[in-house]
């Protein structure tokens, strides 16, 4: 569902002469950024898709047709009351109508051109924001529940949400207003297979997945992976052995003497 006409076509002048000024005044990058997860790590960028950015204009306009409506039918009653005050409050009454609709066509723009999702082997990372930037990295190996939301108009643009919660997180919408432990995914057109994938990264990081991992024999002949995801760390795992070697050496001294 996309805007036509002259309308939009102002609109989106307008919205590219604002957002050119507001990237110099923020310094804020004009593309999503590489966001650096570590070496060895692949790591995808998304933003929330077109449909959603269409569903938000929808609700835009129909919030702006009521506003206005009410707004006209007052400017409207004034001047049958009083033609005089309302002539001359006419130029204020065309800035309470118009100029809201502008900052909020603006700030949905805006909205979506600043809000980026980046996904690692190990961690997902939320970032949103202009004038404050929030970003939120969420480490798979802590995510306890991840769901998908979507509602009939949302159903009807074709996309949903995607929540993800750690430990002390909830899993609604509504405990994202309260920050810390849940990330909110807006505007997915796939996100059920993000889902999928999120939860095998979070399986594999937690030492639940399948993934092959290379394991070297410790006490009683038990196996304890040195590489691969959830692996010791190799040091830590060679002192491990050493102290091992260790206390096995003053056993047998102590079994001879």
């Amino acid at each position: 569902m996309k805007d036509t006409g002259a309308v939009h076509v102002a609109c989106e002048w307008c919205y590219r002469g604002v957002w050119a000024v507001l990237t110099s005044w923020f310094c804020l990058p004009r593309q999503p950024n590489q966001i650096e997860f570590g070496d060895g790590h692949s790591v995808v960028v998304m933003r929330p898709s077109e449909a959603y950015l269409s569903y938000r204009k929808f609700q835009f306009w129909i919030g702006l047709v009521l506003i206005d409506v009410i707004l006209i039918g007052l400017w409207i009653a004034t001047i049958v009351v009083a033609p005089w005050i309302g002539i001359l409050t006419a130029p204020l009454w065309i800035v309470v109508i118009v100029l809201p609709d502008i900052l909020a066509y603006v700030a949905i723009h805006l909205r979506y051109d600043t809000t980026w999702y980046a996904l690692s082997d190990r961690s997902l990372r939320i970032r949103r924001g202009i004038w404050t930037i929030h970003e939120t990295t969420i480490t798979f190996a802590n995510i306890q529940n991840v769901n998908v939301s979507q509602g009939p108009l949302q159903r009807w643009f074709g996309f949903s949400n995607l929540i993800v919660s750690t430990a002390g997180g909830g899993g609604s919408e509504a405990a994202v207003a309260m920050g810390g432990h849940v990330g909110l995914l807006e505007g997915l057109e796939n996100a059920q297979a993000l889902k999928d994938q999120i939860l095998r990264h979070s399986q594999i990081n937690a030492g639940l997945g399948d993934e092959e991992v290379e394991v070297d024999p410790v006490w009683g002949g038990e196996g304890v992976p040195i590489s691969g995801k959830g692996a010791w760390d190799r040091e830590l795992f060679r002192a491990l052995q050493d102290v091992r070697d260790a206390a096995k050496r003053c056993k047998e001294r102590m079994v001879g003497s």
